[in-house]
């Protein structure tokens, strides 16, 4: 067995022994156990509210600790092989056992960094804004195109989209929209994208064809359960309905059932316009208002992110968390943390990972 392969042997078993520490394993699994007895009590579902608590413990409790015993048969699988391969004498199974451990080990250190992810509302669904910066259609193309990069990340991660809310630019574009995107982790994974975009590119709506500068920023904030009790005071707030704005067709309704509810005290503001039930839209925002009010106050007792609250009064030059270039030449680099591709393409496709994996590892480390 080569030296870098024994290396990226002890990187395994390194992440796998940190996963099982930040599980508690022995308990996790106890935990588990007991979990899935109070399951199958028929009782449990004398009270829907207890009974579905239970049911996402256990669920989250079964992932975490199959994740860990699936990389380790994958780790002993490909031991298995080199074994094989060496008592054969067969290089080929031998590099590609090789080559599938060098996967495992990347995957690995994604799962690892993503259980690393503990603090409050980590692993809930959330919300996620784009608003156009200065600059008329030109900017508010740029936000329309982050917003699809976003859809696409989501889907690229199994993760399920439902539109909120959609105001479209004069001749093309977005001047904001809002999403909410479902699934295990995403608000632990988005967090960092909050901040402004920048990108470079020659206007396809200049027709002299020169390089234009935009900006849009990108805003993301947790979904939050019934057990966090964030109080808002009905006369702080102010409600007003008003007619869909979006395109129309199966994501924006054209009703007069739009709900805004503007925050008086802190100035937050939220749309819904995702039904055609007024009431279903005014509840959904409610809900949409107390996230914001909660990552406000998550805001407050992290320093880190308090650039990222000073990002959304000023989109603009000095602001900027990622710049995407088109033209003269083509790349995309995170200022935060240097991490930059050539593959433009790739990135408002969807493919965000190696950008937010080093945001993620840079706020845990």
């Amino acid at each position: 067995m080569s030296d870098e392969t024994e290396m990226i042997i002890n990187d395994i078993n390194q992440s796998i022994e940190l996963l099982k520490r930040h599980l508690d394993w022995k308990n996790a699994i106890s935990r588990l156990n007991q979990l899935t007895i109070d399951s199958n009590n028929h009782n449990l579902w004398n009270d829907i509210v207890i009974a579905q608590k239970v049911m996402r413990e256990l669920t989250h409790l079964e992932q975490s600790i199959n994740v860990v015993h699936n990389i380790e048969h994958k780790r002993d699988d490909f031991l298995d092989l080199i074994k094989l391969g060496e008592m054969e004498n067969d290089q080929s199974i031998i590099t590609d056992a090789e080559e599938g451990l060098r996967t495992l080990r990347e995957h690995t250190n994604k799962i690892k960094l993503e259980n690393l992810l503990s603090k409050e509302s980590n692993s809930n669904d959330c919300y996620l804004e784009v608003h156009a910066g200065a600059g008329g259609t030109e900017a508010q193309d740029w936000a329309e195109i982050l917003l699809r990069m976003y859809i696409r990340w989501a889907e690229h991660h199994d993760y399920k989209v439902v539109w909120l809310e959609e105001n479209s630019g004069e001749e093309a574009g977005l001047k904001s929209a809002t999403i909410k995107i479902n699934g295990r982790n995403a608000y632990g994974w988005l967090k960092t994208e909050s901040g402004v975009h920048r990108l470079v590119r020659i206007s396809p709506f200049d027709s002299a064809s020169r390089r234009h500068t935009s900006f849009s920023s990108v805003w993301v904030y947790s979904v939050i359960d019934d057990s966090i009790d964030i109080k808002i005071n009905e006369s702080d707030c102010r409600i007003d309905t008003f007619r869909a704005s979006g395109a129309g067709g199966q994501h924006i309704n054209k009703t007069d059932s739009a709900i805004r509810i503007t925050h008086i005290p802190t100035g937050i503001v939220v749309n819904c316009q995702a039904d055609r039930s007024q009431h279903r839209n005014r509840s959904m925002a409610w809900n949409m208002l107390r996230a914001r009010m909660y990552e406000s106050e998550l805001q407050k007792r992290e320093a880190v992110a308090q650039a990222v609250a000073d990002s959304k009064t000023e989109i603009g030059w000095g602001r900027h968390i990622r710049s995407y270039i088109l033209q003269p030449y083509q790349m995309v680099k995170d200022l935060r943390t240097g991490v930059e591709t050539s593959d433009i393409k790739g990135v408002l496709d969807g493919n965000l990972d190696s950008f937010m994996i080093a945001a993620l590892a840079a706020r845990i480390g």
